[in-house]
């Protein structure tokens, strides 16, 4: 019987397999490219595409794509075999380094935000040689980059790597004057803790809102939901750690360090937290994750659910971000060691850190900002809209003693006291986890908890990276040009924790309190919604930092802000044209159906007794007949909204009329018909309840 270790990353093209399949000189110049950014030869590309080729026909493949993210959220992939025709009649299988290191996807139907005119259809896709290639069903999978004719970022791994490059450029700059010359670059590392529903696919099948939205836009609430947080790291369900099981070998398999799986708060909750690696390949991992979660579900008459927040009145589902720098010796220059308060260079990164958090609030609430996790932001589940920073007791004492210029007198291991002598003694961490912070310290990494769990943690990165680089840059610019280096750089700490403290909150972030302090005494930004947030993105300072560390041209910026809108716009439209659609022929007519049913039961009660009241009979006919009075009332007004919506004059302006107005609506009819939901009989509602769904999978 095989081991983990015996078929872990079985089905990728890693280095064990590089340095089995090309010779020395070619795995040489190859790893030159992956590890120093030096340019690929087309030689050494030939030889690549030729090991990999016969690598993956000896797994089974017979086709071969380049894996991209285009804006759309999710992978994209055309097929191409390896075949080719042989003078015989026959067929050979061949592969070249031309097809390895490029390809030509039709680009037309991509979202390009106005970056190519509608006629104009080519796209290129550039192999990433810093991610493996890996097989996926039967074809060889080649991560790519994808962009337009004219040389414009269509997707989200483009942009992250600029932005990896530009937070190397500058930490590199800040080693240096640390006297550190053996680094040759600095990476950012994450690790995405992926939360997510499992609920059984006959009960889907029979929600339209599940089916198009991947919410339930209906639902009452149910008797029980997670009031007694008895799901929360509970035993697994037989049929879930099945499912679970299957799952972590099919990760492993694609070299995915899938780690951690446990129950969520939420009845049907789960969550899977993969070990952290470098930023550009947790992100392709998180992408192949997602996809493998739903496809696993489907083997096991299941659905995963990835919506920020399939139900109400439960907790919705994120995906934390830690991420932390390092460098290429392996050094995390976010770790304070023993003594953080006598580590300047620990201190200079932290602080680059608040700083960048601080200045670019806006950019870090945009990344995370989507339809479906509006629902979620500021919800028990989740932090509030308003971004803070989290440091915990002991950094918080350090950051003021440098502020004061007073004497720090540091934190003592703290034995933790358990009163019982048989278990073991250990100390306690010098601060403990604050889940209500957006932007927590945990160690040696910060958790940015902000992001949905269907969101790509590549927009996330690729503004953590880039305002982070903007600050080391401004520090270098500064410290390279100082006549006193120690001085300089106590000043710029001391200058960096007085003008960026109010960012610090280590506090209770669900507390009303609270957002009440961040917004009228401090200043921090509270953008509740997408359309709050999204049109900042193309603010001056935004835009002049992006495009100054080469991240985004403006043209990118503009093209991703209208993208982004549309994305909300078509979201929200298409939940509530599935709303008008489920009232309509589904909820209305099954109220109706019941309240005959019930009117033919007064009739028959009549019947039997002429002096029977009947009261209980007309009394449910009556608020019955209300209701669906009520519930056509409200699709009426739904449609015309929707109606209105076509005359808007662009996407900015269908934007606001949709927060504005038709989210409204929709609350509303929902109300209605989660009230009758809760007179109907079970066996005339249309569709699997709450109940059903949250507590049916066994």
């Amino acid at each position: 019987m095989k081991t983990v270790t015996d078929y872990f990353g079985d089905l990728v093209f890693d280095d064990r397999v590089m340095k089995a399949t090309l010779s020395a000189k070619v795995y040489s110049s190859l790893r030159k490219t992956i590890d120093e950014g030096c340019e690929l030869d087309i030689s050494v590309a030939n030889a690549v595409a030729t090991a990999m080729k016969d690598w993956a026909i000896s797994k089974g493949a017979t086709h071969f794509t380049h894996w991209f993210q285009p804006l759309t959220g999710i992978t994209a992939e055309k097929h191409d075999s390896f075949i080719t025709p042989s003078p015989d009649g026959g067929v050979i299988m061949e592969f070249s380094g031309k097809e390895l290191i490029k390809g030509e996807p039709d680009a037309s139907s991509f979202p390009n935000g106005g970056l190519r005119a509608t006629f104009e259809a080519r796209g290129y896709t550039a192999w990433d040689p810093t991610s493996y290639a890996f097989i996926k069903d039967n074809s060889l999978c080649i991560p790519t980059a994808f962009c337009s004719y004219g040389g414009y970022a269509l997707d989200k791994k483009t942009p992250l790597l600029r932005s990896m490059e530009a937070l190397s450029r500058q930490a590199i700059r800040i080693l240096r004057l640390f006297g550190n010359d053996s680094a040759k670059c600095v990476r950012s590392s994450v690790g995405p803790e992926q939360e997510y529903f499992l609920i059984d696919k006959e009960m889907y099948d029979q929600r339209p809102d599940l089916c198009f939205t991947g919410r339930t836009l209906f639902g009452a609430k149910p008797p029980k939901g997670q009031e007694m947080d008895d799901h929360y790291f509970g035993v697994i369900k037989p049929r879930v750690a099945a499912y679970m099981e299957e799952l972590n070998e099919e990760l492993w398999k694609l070299g995915i360090l899938a780690k951690t799986e446990h129950n969520e708060v939420a009845p049907a909750q789960h969550e899977l937290a993969p070990i952290y690696t470098t930023t550009n390949i947790a992100t392709d991992h998180n992408q192949l994750t997602m996809e493998i979660m739903q496809k696993i579900a489907a083997k096991h008459g299941l659905v995963c659910l990835l919506h920020e927040k399939p139900f109400a009145g439960v907790n919705g589902s994120g995906k934390h971000n830690n991420w932390s720098i390092s460098t290429d010796k392996g050094q995390n220059l976010l770790s304070p060691g023993e003594t953080p308060y006598e580590n300047a260079q620990f201190l200079l990164f932290l602080c680059a850190v608040i700083k960048a958090v601080d200045d670019y609030q806006d950019l870090l609430r945009i990344s995370v900002a989507t339809a479906g996790n509006d629902h979620r932001l500021g919800a028990n589940e989740a932090p509030p809209a308003v971004v803070s920073i989290f440091l915990g007791d002991e950094l918080n004492a350090v950051l003021e003693a440098i502020e004061n210029d007073t004497p720090y007198q540091g934190a003592k291991k703290t034995k933790m006291k358990l009163g019982v002598d048989v278990l073991p003694k250990f100390n306690r961490d010098n601060t403990d986890r604050n889940r209500t912070s957006p932007f927590a310290f945990t160690g040696n990494k910060f958790e940015f908890r902000m992001l949905g769990s269907s969101n790509s943690i590549a927009c996330a990165n690729i503004m953590l990276n880039s305002a982070v680089a903007e600050s080391l840059k401004i520090y270098a610019d500064r410290l390279e040009q100082a006549q006193d280096f120690e001085t300089a750089l106590h000043e710029m700490i001391r200058k960096t924790i007085k003008d960026h403290k109010h960012i610090i909150f280590n506090g209770n972030g669900y507390d009303d309190n609270w957002i009440k302090e961040a917004t009228e005494k401090r200043g921090l930004i509270n953008y509740r919604t997408t359309v709050d947030c999204m049109p900042h993105l193309l603010d001056e300072k935004n835009v002049k930092m992006l495009t100054g560390q080469g991240v985004f041209s403006i043209a990118e910026l503009q093209s991703r802000c209208d993208i982004m809108l549309d994305n909300y716009c078509k979201s929200v439209i298409i939940e509530a044209n599935t709303m008008v659609t489920m009232a309509k022929t589904q909820i209305a007519p099954a109220v109706e159906s019941y309240a005959a049913h019930v009117a033919d039961a007064a009739i028959s009660k009549k019947a039997l007794d002429a002096n029977l009241a009947c009261s209980y009979e007309t009394n449910l006919v009556r608020t019955l007949s209300t209701l669906t009075d009520t519930i056509a009332a409200k699709v009426n007004l739904l449609n015309e909204a929707l109606r209105s919506l076509e005359t808007a004059e662009d996407i900015f302006a269908e934007s606001f009329l949709i927060r504005d107005h038709v989210l409204g609506l929709m609350n509303e009819l929902r109300a209605a018909c989660d009230e009758a939901e809760t007179l109907t009989a079970k066996s005339y509602w249309p569709f699997p309840t709450y109940a059903d769904l949250l507590f049916g999978v066994k």
